[in-house]
């Protein structure tokens, strides 16, 4: 009982760290036989993946639910713009390392094969968000369909709460403390996954280190070290900034966002560390309505984790097949990159539908892809660690906007 207690009581972000560092001096020890672990860690993901689908769609009805139409529009506009900003801050960042350091010299391209995935339409991502069923919708956890029936959800709510019939005002807010309780259930669900956590975190750190080993990672280890420096920068100089012109206090702010950030690094999930984001976010003095409706719109629609290991990853693959890009190459890189990394943001393995469409774009063989799936581990870590951080100040800076608006 001492030892629970102990455990219990020790710091999350201590309690995941030990967990992450002894995952690795197992996996290098033990090797590809510590994938025996591997289902510890599928647990992990798979609880959290459990409650993230039912937090984003209470969550946002919850926020849709308090805000009119005109703040809708208005604090949809003000994200969108910074996800714009912050996506192509993140591929110049990429770039301009990558050119510096020129990673990818003296590599060679693997001999595995790799089939283009299919980028995804315009009216494919529209008409994916209107879904014919709303069970399948759940079931296929389609994150943008799930997000436009909470908004849809929501907005029915809030017009019956503000509704001059009497009956009409009664059920809006018999709906409103319905969705409320079964929100405060989950986040009561989510304290004891964390609880578990760190064993998951050990097992998904033993497995990754002991299947891939060393030897691949020290081979890619330049092109690792320009990406985590694009990451120092991002943080540093872009969402920083972006703190200090909200007036946000930016080390009180990283202390209280710590666990959000480092449960996406660790898990690599930016969608299964949702929940344990909107906490950290109203944890910050973020309030529980813009927390709420932005930090799922950003899980679902952010990635600038994404957009700077593109940006890398271009001259990467153009200095392993010697290709010179010219400067409106640069150009349109920094352009494509933010519009697709917004636009499929959402979509499974949306890194690779990314980076892939990019590469095609530029003739560049999507070998490269396999090539860096050797570091994938570990600059996934990095990236998601980035959008979530990224998605709740973008959040801070709308919800400073709001409240000076309404001062």
């Amino acid at each position: 009982m001492k030892l629970w207690k102990m455990y219990k009581h020790t710091s999350f972000v201590v309690k995941m760290t030990i967990g992450f560092v002894l995952g690795i001096l197992v996996g290098i020890f033990f090797g590809q036989d510590a994938e025996i672990l591997e289902p510890l860690g599928t647990l992990l993901i798979n609880l959290l993946s459990l409650i993230a689908i039912p937090v984003i769609f209470l969550t946002v009805v919850l926020a849709v639910n308090k805000m009119n139409v005109a703040m809708l529009g208005r604090m949809g506009g003000k994200l969108v713009l910074y996800y714009i900003f912050t996506t192509a801050a993140a591929v110049l960042i990429g770039l301009a390392l990558a050119l510096w350091i020129n990673p990818g010299e003296n590599l060679s391209l693997p001999d595995t094969t790799v089939d283009k995935p299919d980028t995804p339409s315009f009216s494919e991502v529209l008409l994916q968000i209107v879904p014919k069923n709303i069970f399948a919708a759940f079931s296929a956890g389609d994150l943008m369909a799930i997000l436009f029936i909470a908004v849809i959800i929501g907005v029915a709510i809030s017009s019956m709460r503000f509704s001059n019939d009497a009956k009409m005002n009664e059920y809006g807010n018999l709906l409103d403390t319905f969705f409320t309780a079964l929100n405060e259930m989950f986040y009561k669900i989510l304290t004891g996954i964390l609880l578990y956590a760190p064993i998951g975190v050990f097992a998904i750190s033993a497995t990754a280190f002991g299947s891939q080993g060393w030897s691949t990672l020290e081979s890619l280890l330049k092109f690792t070290a320009v990406f985590y420096l694009g990451i120092i920068l991002l943080w540093v100089f872009v969402y920083t900034t972006f703190l200090k012109l909200s007036g946000t206090p930016v080390v009180h702010f990283f202390k209280q966002t710590k666990e959000a950030y480092t449960t996406a690094f660790f898990t690599s999930s930016s969608i299964a560390s949702l929940p344990i984001a909107i906490s950290s976010a109203k944890k910050a003095g973020i309030s529980e309505t813009t927390a709420n409706f932005a930090l799922p719109l950003g899980a679902i629609f952010n990635s600038d984790g994404g957009a700077l290991r593109m940006g890398g990853s271009l001259v990467f693959a153009a200095n392993i097949t010697n290709l010179n890009l010219s400067p409106t190459d640069f150009l349109v890189i920094v352009l494509i990159g933010t519009l697709l990394s917004i636009g499929t943001a959402g979509v499974p393995a949306a890194g690779l539908v990314t980076l892939s469409a990019v590469l095609t774009m530029f003739g560049l063989p999507l070998e490269i892809v396999a090539l860096i799936a050797g570091v994938d581990v570990l600059i996934g870590m990095g990236g998601t660690a980035s959008n979530v951080i990224g998605d709740i100040i973008g959040s801070a800076v709308v919800d400073k906007s709001e409240k000076r608006r309404t001062a």
